[in-house]
C-alpha cells in the first residue's frame, strides 16, 4: 500500500505575504483577551481589579504604599487608590511620550525589570494594567507625585488627551478608575464577596498594609470591610483555624531572608485530619506548589523525624513506628508558607506554580533550622505534634492494610467494577459520563432514561461517610466510597492517578430537598478533600433538576424554583396540573431524560474552586465538629438563595 498522504479536493486559499495581520498597540490584547487575563468570564473580569490592586502591593512590597482602597460605584465603574509613590510622570526618551501612558499603552512597560525600583514584585510579567486600559470602556489614571495631581484618560486603551496637570496637591499615590468592556466581557457585574475575599488574603500577606473596599452601587445598602494585620501570616493562620480545636494555642512562626529571598512561615496544628497547607510567591497564590513548597515539605518531615528519633518518640511497644511519612507530619496542620524574591520564575501567565530551583535549598534550610530550634526549645509543642503524627502514621498503616484488602478482594471477585454501575459503551473518557445518583429509585429511572453509548450510572444506597471526621482507614472501610473509588478508576491517596479517570464528567444528581443537599455536600466533601484533582481538572458537576412539573391539557413545562413555577402558572392561566418533585424517582425516565440528563437541554453546575483557603473553611464549618460554627452560618443564609462556588 502506498503510504504517501494526497490531498484531494481542497479549496484553493490564497495565502500571501497582505493576509499577515500585524496588531499595533493593544489590539492584540483586545483581539486575544483570554490570552493576558485567563478568561473572559467572571474570574476574567475580577482579574482585572487584581492587576491594578498587585501595582499598589508592589509598592507596599517596597515600603512605599501604607494604604489601598477599592470602591465599587454605580454602573461597576471601578476606582482603586493607593498612596505610593505615584507612576513617574516625565517624557520617556525614547518614546517621547510620559511615564504614564508608557505604563498605560506599551505591554511590557514597567519599573519592575531592572531590580533597583522594585526589589521584589508580583508583576514580573508587566502586562498588568496595560491590559486592564486594553480591555476597559474607558480608564481614567490620575498621578499624585512631586506636588502636583495629573491625570490622563482612556477609551478602549487609546489616550484621549495627553497627561495633563491638574492642580497643586500634597498627596501622594495612583488613582486608577475604569469600567469594564461589555464588549469583551458580556456581564460586567463584579461580585463583593469575591474581591472582599482576595483582598482580605492580600492583607494577611503583608503585615501593617491597611487595605479597605467599599461598595456604592446600591445607595441605600452601602457596604465597607477593611483590613489590617500586623500578625501578617500568623493572624492568618489563626483565622483559618479559628473554628477548630488547635493543639497549641501560639502558632510556630519565623522569618528568614537569606540571599535576597524572604522567607515566612507559620504553622498550628488542629486535632482535624486534613492537610491545609498554602503556599505564596510574592503575593500570588501558588496553588500548585513549587519549589518553595517542595523545600517545606522535605524539611517539616526530616526535622521532625530528627527529633523523634532524638527524644525516643518511635519506642511505643506493639505500635513501633520506625519514621514519620509527610503525610503523618501533615495531618491537622494549618501552614503558611509566604516567599518573596526579586525574579520569580513562574510556570505559565497563571503564575500558580513557583519554578525557581534556588528557592528549594533556601527554604529547606530554614525550615530545619528554625523548626529545629523551635522543637527543642518548645518541648511540649514538640511532643503534641510528634504524638499526632504517631496517630496519624498508625492509621496510614491500617488505611494500606485496608487498601491492600480491596484490591484483593477485588482480582478474588474477577471484576474491578462495582455490580451497580451500569456502565456505558464508550470507552473514550473524554466523551464519557458518570450519574452518581441518590438512591436505587432515581437509579432505575436513571438507567432507563440515560443514554447508554456514554452515560453511566451509579445509584447510591444512602449517605455517604463524612470523611472530615473520619481517617483515611476508616473511609477506606466505607463500602459506598470503595464503589466510589473504584468506578471513577483513579484509586485515592498516594495511588491517586488523573490519568486513570474513566470519566471526564462525574454528575452529581440528587434530590432537590434537604436530604439531597446534604448527600451532595457529603460527596462534595469527599472529593475536595480526596480527588482534588478531578475538580480543578473540570471533571465535576452538579446536575440541576426540576422541582415541578407544570401541565395544562397535552402541554407540559418544567420550573427550576418557585419563581418561575409563579411565571409559568401565570402564563398558562386556570386548569394547570401542578406537580411538586420531592424526588428524581418520581419522574419517569422520559422525564429525567428530557429535563436533567438530555445534554441538548439540561443544566449543569460546574464546581470550581476559586479560593482554596476559602473552600477549605466552608467544608470544615459545614461538615466539621463545631455545631456554633455550623448553625451561625445556616442562620445568616437560611433566607438566602446560596451558590456555592466551591
Amino acid at each position: 500500500m502506498n503510504s504517501k498522504v494526497s490531498f484531494i479536493n481542497k479549496p484553493e486559499v490564497d495565502y500571501s505575504t497582505d493576509k499577515i495581520q500585524v496588531l499595533e498597540g493593544l489590539q492584540a490584547v483586545r483581539k486575544r483577551p483570554s490570552m493576558y487575563i485567563g478568561s473572559t468570564d467572571a474570574r476574567g473580569l475580577h482579574h482585572l481589579v487584581y492587576e491594578v490592586v498587585d501595582n499598589s502591593i508592589d509598592e507596599a512590597m517596597v515600603g512605599y504604599c501604607n494604604k489601598i482602597e477599592i470602591i465599587l460605584k454605580p454602573d461597576n465603574i471601578v476606582t482603586i487608590k493607593d498612596d505610593g509613590r505615584g507612576i513617574p510622570v516625565e517624557n520617556h526618551p525614547k518614546y517621547n511620550i510620559s511615564g504614564v501612558e508608557l505604563v498605560m499603552t506599551k505591554l511590557h512597560a514597567g519599573g519592575k525589570f531592572d531590580r533597583q525600583s522594585y526589589k521584589v514584585s508580583g508583576g514580573l510579567h508587566g502586562v498588568g494594567v496595560s491590559v486592564v486600559n486594553a480591555l476597559s470602556e474607558f480608564l481614567e489614571v490620575e498621578v499624585c507625585r512631586s506636588g502636583h495631581k495629573y491625570r490622563q484618560k482612556y477609551e478602549r486603551g487609546d489616550p484621549k488627551s495627553a497627561l495633563e496637570t491638574v492642580c497643586n496637591t500634597e498627596e501622594i499615590g495612583t488613582f486608577v478608575t475604569f469600567k469594564a468592556d461589555r464588549e469583551i466581557f458580556g456581564n460586567i457585574e463584579f461580585n463583593f464577596d469575591t474581591l472582599y475575599t482576595h483582598l482580605r488574603e492580600l492583607a494577611f500577606l503583608n503585615k501593617g498594609l491597611k487595605i479597605s473596599i467599599t461598595d456604592e452601587r446600591d445607595p441605600l445598602n452601602v457596604k465597607s470591610e477593611s483590613f489590617q494585620y500586623d500578625g501578617g501570616i500568623v493572624e492568618y493562620v489563626q483565622y483559618i483555624n479559628r473554628k477548630k480545636n488547635v493543639l497549641h494555642p501560639d502558632p510556630i512562626y519565623f522569618e528568614v531572608e537569606r540571599d535576597a529571598v524572604n522567607v515566612e512561615i507559620s504553622i498550628q496544628y488542629n486535632d482535624g485530619y486534613q492537610d491545609n497547607t498554602f503556599s505564596f510567591a510574592n503575593n500570588i497564590n501558588t496553588i500548585e506548589g513549587g519549589t518553595h513548597l517542595s523545600g517545606f515539605k522535605s524539611a517539616l518531615t526530616r526535622t521532625i523525624n530528627d527529633y523523634g528519633r532524638k527524644n525516643n518518640f518511635f519506642k511505643n511497644g506493639k505500635n513501633t513506628i520506625m519514621s514519620l511519612e509527610g503525610e503523618d507530619v501533615r495531618e491537622g496542620m494549618t501552614a503558611i508558607i509566604n516567599v518573596k524574591l526579586p525574579e520569580p520564575q513562574f510556570e505559565g501567565q497563571t503564575k500558580t506554580k513557583l519554578g525557581n530551583s534556588e528557592v528549594k535549598g533556601i527554604v529547606n534550610a530554614i525550615v530545619q533550622e528554625k523548626l529545629g530550634e523551635m522543637l527543642e526549645e518548645t518541648p511540649k509543642v514538640a511532643e503534641v505534634i510528634l504524638q499526632k503524627a504517631i496517630q496519624a502514621a498508625q492509621a496510614r498503616e491500617a488505611a494500606r492494610k485496608a487498601r491492600e484488602l480491596t484490591r484483593r478482594k477485588s482480582f478474588l471477585e474477577g471484576s474491578t467494577l462495582p455490580g451497580k454501575l451500569a456502565d456505558c459503551t464508550e470507552k473514550d473518557p473524554a466523551r464519557s459520563e458518570l450519574f452518581i445518583v441518590e438512591g436505587d429509585s432515581a437509579g432505575g429511572s436513571a438507567k432507563q432514561g440515560r443514554a447508554r453509548e456514554f452515560q453511566a450510572i451509579l445509584p447510591l444506597r444512602g449517605k455517604i461517610l463524612n470523611v472530615e471526621k473520619a481517617r483515611l482507614d476508616k473511609i477506606l472501610n466505607n463500602k459506598e466510597i470503595q464503589t466510589l473509588i473504584t468506578a471513577f478508576g483513579t484509586n485515592i491517596g498516594d495511588d491517586f492517578d488523573i490519568n486513570r479517570a474513566r470519566y471526564h464528567k462525574l454528575i452529581i444528581m440528587t434530590d432537590a430537598d434537604i436530604d439531597g443537599a446534604h448527600i451532595r455536600t457529603l460527596l462534595l466533601t469527599f472529593l475536595f478533600r480526596y480527588m482534588r484533582p478531578l475538580i480543578e481538572a473540570g471533571f465535576v458537576y452538579i446536575a440541576q433538576p426540576p422541582l415541578y412539573r407544570i401541565a395544562k391539557g397535552k402541554h407540559e413545562q418544567y420550573a427550576y424554583s418557585d419563581m418561575e413555577k409563579e411565571k409559568l402558572v401565570s402564563e398558562l392561566g386556570e386548569k394547570v396540573s401542578i406537580q411538586r418533585y420531592k424526588g428524581l424517582g418520581e419522574m419517569n425516565p422520559t422525564q429525567l431524560w428530557t429535563t436533567t440528563m438530555n445534554p441538548e437541554a439540561r443544566t449543569l453546575v460546574k464546581v470550581t474552586i476559586e479560593d482554596a483557603v476559602a473552600a477549605n473553611e466552608l467544608f470544615s464549618v459545614l461538615m466539621g465538629d463545631d455545631v456554633e460554627p455550623r448553625r451561625e452560618f445556616i442562620e445568616t443564609h437560611a433566607l438566602e438563595v446560596v451558590n456555592l462556588d466551591i
